[in-house]
C-alpha cells in the first residue's frame, strides 16, 4: 500500500520538478549563447571564419545566435538554419503553468521542431536570440524522467519496507498477542494464568491492554464466585432436607415443652419457638442467594423496638457483659418492611460489629460497644448499626456490599453484607458506609410505599 502512495507522492514532485529542468535546460543554453555571442562580438570587424562559427555553435548545440542592440538585430552565427521557427519561447516571462504545460508538450511531440529561445544578454544589448533543436531536449528530459523513476522507486521500497517493519513491530506484533491472549483466555477463562500482564505502552494498544487485563481479573473473579455460589448451592442442597426434619422435630419437642408448667419454661418457650419457626424459613430459603432473587417482601408497619431486642437475643449479646448494647430508638418508630427481612438485615450488621470488636486485641483499652439508633425523616425511617472495632479496611470499601468479598475472619463466608443489601434494595430502600465515624457505621433507608388514593378510598368506602 506504501509504494502506490509513494508513486503518487513522486509525481506530485516529478510535475513540477520536470518544468523546471526544462526551464534550466534552456537556461543553460542562452547562458552558452551569451558566452558564444560574447566571443563572436570580439572578432575583428564582426567577421568570424565559418568553420570557427561552427564550431562554436555545435558546442552550444544551437544553428543561429543573434542579439539586439538598439533597434538593430545583429545575426552572429548562423548554421543550416531551419526554413521555419515552431516555437518561440522567451525565458523572461515564463509563468509556472506556463512553464508545466510547455515541457509536457515537449514531451508528447515527435518531431525536431526549431525553436527560438530569447533571453536577457550581457552588456548593453536589449535581448540574445538562440536557435536550437527540440529533440535534444526532449532526449534529456526523458533521461531526466528515467532517473527521477528510479529513484523514486528506490525510495519507495525502501519507505515500504521501513513503514512495513514499524507497523509489524509497533501493532501487528502487539495485536497477535491480544488476539493470541483472546483465544487462549476465551479456551480456560478460570484460569488466572491466562490474564494478559500489559505493557508500559502509553498509545491506545497500551490503553486496550490495560483494560483487556483489568476486564479479564474481574471475570476470573466473577466466575471464581459463581463457582462458590454453585458449591454452596449444591453443599445446601443435600443437607437442606435432612436439617429441615431435625428443625421440625426440635419444632415439636418445643410445643411439648409449652406445656411444662414452669414460669421459667413457658417465659422462654415462646422465643424458643419462634426462633425454631425462623430456622425453619431460612432453611426453606437458604438456595435463594445464590440460585434466585430474595423473595418479595411482605411490607406492613413494623414496630422496630421489638425487632431490635429480639435481634440482640439472637446474637447473643444479651448476656454478654464484654459488649456494651445501646438501643435509641425513637418512641413508636415503625418501618413499613417484612418483619423477618427487617430482622436479616439487622442480625448480619449486629454479627459483623461484634465479630469486628471480637477481633480487637486482648487488653485493649478502647471501650467495646454496639449501637442502634432509629429514626424517622419524613416518610423514610433510617436505622444505624454502629460499633467501636477497627473499621472496614480501605481496599474492602469498594467492594463492600459483594458477595464472598469482605469476609476477614476463620469460617466467614462473606454473604451476610451482600444479603443485607440485596433486601434492602428489595425494599426500594439503601444501606451504605457512613464516612467518619469510629469504627463502622452503617446505614439503611427504607421508604415507606407510595399511597394509593383509590385503594384508600375503596377500603373507607367498604368500611
Amino acid at each position: 500500500m506504501t509504494i502506490p502512495l509513494a508513486m503518487i507522492a513522486g509525481m506530485m514532485i516529478y510535475v513540477p520538478a520536470i518544468a523546471n529542468f526544462r526551464v534550466n535546460r534552456l537556461n543553460d543554453r542562452l547562458a552558452a549563447a551569451n558566452t558564444a555571442a560574447l566571443v563572436l562580438d570580439a572578432a575583428p570587424l564582426g567577421m568570424v571564419p565559418e568553420t570557427l562559427a561552427r564550431e562554436i555553435l555545435t558546442s552550444i548545440d544551437a544553428r543561429a545566435v543573434a542579439i539586439k542592440m538598439g533597434q538593430q538585430r545583429r545575426l552572429l552565427a548562423s548554421a543550416d538554419l531551419p526554413q521555419r521557427i515552431d516555437h518561440d519561447i522567451d525565458t523572461r516571462n515564463i509563468t509556472v503553468w506556463a512553464a508545466i504545460h510547455d515541457a509536457f508538450e515537449t514531451m508528447l511531440e515527435t518531431d525536431n521542431h526549431a525553436i527560438r529561445l530569447v533571453g536577457k544578454a550581457p552588456g548593453a544589448a536589449q535581448f540574445i536570440e538562440v536557435v536550437i533543436d527540440e529533440a535534444p531536449l526532449r532526449k534529456a528530459m526523458y533521461r531526466f524522467s528515467r532517473n527521477l523513476l528510479i529513484v523514486a522507486l528506490v525510495i519507495a521500497g525502501i519507505v515500504s519496507a521501513l513503514v512495513y517493519l514499524a507497523l509489524h513491530y509497533l501493532f501487528v506484533r502487539p495485536m497477535r498477542r491480544l488476539t493470541a491472549n483472546l483465544v487462549g483466555f476465551h479456551e480456560n477463562p478460570e484460569n488466572p494464568a491466562r490474564i494478559i500482564v500489559p505493557s508500559q505502552r502509553g498509545d491506545e494498544i497500551g490503553v486496550a491492554e490495560r483494560e483487556l487485563s483489568d476486564m479479564q481479573r474481574d471475570l476470573v473473579s466473577m466466575l471464581s464466585q459463581k463457582s462458590r455460589l454453585a458449591a454452596l448451592g449444591l453443599a445446601v442442597s443435600k443437607i437442606n432436607h435432612d436439617l429441615r426434619n431435625l428443625l421440625a422435630s426440635s419444632q415439636l419437642l418445643s410445643d411439648q415443652l409449652a406445656s411444662v408448667p414452669d414460669p421459667r419454661v413457658q417465659r422462654f418457650a415462646p422465643k424458643l419457638m419462634r426462633s425454631l419457626e425462623r430456622a425453619i424459613a431460612f432453611c426453606q430459603s437458604t438456595l435463594s442467594y445464590g440460585r434466585a432473587q430474595e423473595a418479595e417482601p411482605d411490607r406492613r408497619m413494623v414496630p422496630v423496638e421489638p425487632v431490635v431486642a429480639e435481634v440482640r437475643e439472637s446474637a447473643g449479646l444479651a448476656a454478654d457483659a464484654s459488649i456494651a448494647w445501646v438501643a435509641a430508638i425513637e418512641r413508636g418508630l415503625t418501618v413499613d418492611a417484612d418483619a423477618d427481612q427487617l430482622f436479616r438485615v439487622l442480625l448480619n450488621l449486629v454479627r459483623n460489629a461484634a465479630q469486628a470488636l471480637e477481633s480487637l486485641p486482648q487488653g485493649s483499652a478502647a471501650a467495646m460497644q454496639i449501637r442502634i439508633t432509629g429514626r424517622r425523616e419524613g416518610a423514610v425511617a433510617i436505622l444505624e448499626v454502629s460499633d467501636t472495632g477497627p473499621g472496614v479496611p480501605a481496599k474492602t470499601r469498594e467492594r463492600l456490599f459483594e458477595a464472598f468479598q469482605t469476609s476477614g475472619r476463620p469460617g466467614g463466608s462473606g454473604l451476610g453484607l451482600a444479603i443485607a443489601a440485596e433486601l434492602v434494595r428489595a425494599h426500594g430502600g439503601d444501606i451504605h458506609l457512613v464516612e467518619g465515624t469510629i469504627g463502622a457505621t452503617f446505614r439503611v433507608s427504607i421508604p415507606d410505599r407510595p399511597v394509593e388514593l383509590q385503594r384508600v378510598r375503596d377500603e373507607r368506602a367498604s368500611a
